[in-house]
């Protein structure tokens, strides 16, 4: 299979800026390849109203693993894309960090109806990602499943089982079509799924530890998805450990895109509950039968084995800027519409602390989302950070966020905004680690 280079034209950019998994190495002997994965861009149908015909939809689909993507951290995979759908498309993973990508401006140009690209991808990280084309929404026909890609731990971590909980969400016209993202959902019906499922169900022995990774799939919806009658312990968040701390409530806040590993331990059959912003209600269960006899009592979780990501960030001699999300006489524009020729956000070198304040002007809440760096979300005082890192964050209207991170991987990145409306675009700009 054959590599291609390129000198990048304004999609190609844009598919580069937001693959940080195309790591396709220039020169020299690169290291081997120790796994591959073959991804597919194809039409679907999803069973969305019981008893009724299944809705056509678009998908990214692993074609070589039938229970998701499972990889390990240190991995160089070899992915073969095949795009079976009637536009260009390249699917861009989101979580892994710059330090994968040897070249981030020169990455790979979408796949054209009906071919094949294979690029190279270094698994720097542990941790839950996602994969899908919301960069190329604009072009969608249909609605597209985003795939979850699991990055196992080098050491075995202390749980029974390990579960992946997609979220997603839908806008059902009255005919049983769904209607994709940035366009107006006059007239339709909003529906959640988990792993496809609109109840969905997950069996346990009393007594088992679960990791359940939750995963919100939707494209603008803030979403609190809750396990009935539990502790949810949190483990991770955007596919980077966190200190582990309980979850208010026992409920998760995701973004759209959003990560979250917690650990629960079984005890009683409990319902899943999700709130949408208006109400809550119930889209599966965890049914618990039997129990799961051990030698010794379940000690309280250890933290995840690091990512090796900066365990202190400079914020005294940081360099500061404020970016304004969303309108586009901001200088933010369509993703169709992009081009490195405008003015990045901003320039710093390779290893300064970088704090952004993001601000959100409009009366929506909205969602940023940083290619190529983990951020820390600061205290209000801005003497300190929470204690875990994030990719995705929602900003609720008229409010200020203030985030830090330390520029470690060099390139040109993309900064995704989008508001949480169904209708609304989703726009970006791009910063620059020289």
């Amino acid at each position: 299979m054959k590599l291609r280079f390129f000198d990048p034209t304004r999609r190609e950019v844009l598919a580069g800026l937001g693959a940080s998994a195309a790591g396709l190495m220039v020169g020299g002997a690169a290291p081997p390849v120790t796994a591959q994965v073959l991804l597919q861009a194809k039409p679907a149908t999803l069973a969305l109203r019981p008893g009724q015909q299944a809705t056509p939809i678009w998908e990214l689909a692993a074609a070589s693993h039938t229970r998701g993507v499972r990889l390990r951290r240190g991995d160089r995979c070899e992915v073969v894309f095949r795009n079976d759908l009637p536009v260009p498309l390249a699917p861009v993973w989101y979580g892994l960090n710059g330090a994968a990508v040897a070249d981030p401006y020169r990455g790979r140009a979408p796949a054209a109806p009906g071919t094949t690209e294979t690029s190279v991808i270094s698994i720097s990280s542990a941790g839950t990602l996602l994969a899908d084309f919301r960069l190329f929404e604009d072009d969608l026909k249909q609605p597209a499943r985003p795939l979850p890609i699991i990055a196992g731990e080098p050491s075995r971590v202390a749980v029974d089982r390990d579960e992946v909980l997609l979220i997603e969400e839908w806008r059902l016209r009255p005919d049983g079509t769904a209607l994709p993202p940035g366009h107006d959902p006059k007239d339709t019906t909003a529906l959640h799924t988990i792993n496809g499922q609109t109840s969905f169900e997950l069996s346990a022995a009393a007594g088992e530890r679960l990791r359940l990774r939750f995963i919100n799939g939707s494209q603008r919806s803030v979403l609190a998805i809750k396990l009935e009658s539990h502790e949810v312990q949190v483990m991770a968040l955007d596919g980077q450990p966190a200190e582990p701390f309980p979850a208010r409530n026992g409920a998760l806040v995701l973004a759209p895109g959003a990560r979250a590993d917690a650990f629960v331990d079984a005890a009683t059959s409990a319902r899943f509950l999700l709130h949408d912003g208006k109400e809550a209600h119930r889209v599966g269960s965890l049914t618990v039968s039997g129990k799961l006899e051990r030698g010794t009592p379940l000690e309280p979780p250890r933290p995840l084995p690091s990512n090796d990501l900066p365990v202190q960030l400079d914020l005294k001699s940081a360099l500061r800027f404020d970016v304004a999300l969303g309108a586009p006489e901001t200088a933010w524009v369509r993703t169709a519409s992009f081009s490195t020729a405008s003015a990045p956000a901003f320039r710093v070198k390779t290893g300064r602390t970088v704090v952004l304040a993001l601000k959100n002007p409009s009366p929506t809440t909205t969602i940023v989302y940083l290619h190529g760096h983990h951020f820390r979300l600061l205290d209000k005082l801005d003497d300190g950070w929470k204690p875990y890192w994030l990719d995705t964050l929602a900003i609720e209207p008229g409010q200020t966020q203030r985030i830090a991170f330390a520029a470690t991987s060099p390139g040109r990145w993309l900064i995704e905004s989008v508001m949480a409306d169904w209708a609304a675009p989703r726009l970006v700009r791009w910063y620059a680690a020289e």
